[in-house]
């Protein structure tokens, strides 16, 4: 029994469509204000062709019943992501 949440700064409008284009099968939350980020510290300071900003650092928690962090999973590249968390899950019964 796991729970998929996906958070950002971005409109429940942009989520709305990237949630369809990609047909995702889990929930999106927007936080426009950026308080969910700020408190699991992934609103960071990056860099992209020599510019810095502040951005969301893609980062997966896994987080069980009683709401306690069992793993974190920082700067998370899409690709095999999901089987690594699926394995962590199986091998913890987070």
């Amino acid at each position: 029994n796991v729970i998929i949440l996906g958070v950002s700064k971005d409109s429940i409008k942009s989520h709305q469509k990237f949630k369809q284009k990609h047909d995702l099968p889990f929930t999106l939350l927007s936080d426009p204000e950026g308080k969910a980020l700020d408190l699991y510290g992934v609103w960071k300071k990056k860099s992209l062709y020599g510019r810095t900003f502040m951005g969301t650092e893609r980062t997966t928690f896994l987080i069980d019943e009683k709401g306690h962090v069992k793993k974190v999973y920082p700067k998370v590249k899409v690709k095999g992501h999901a089987q690594v968390c699926l394995l962590d899950l199986k091998g913890s019964k987070a």
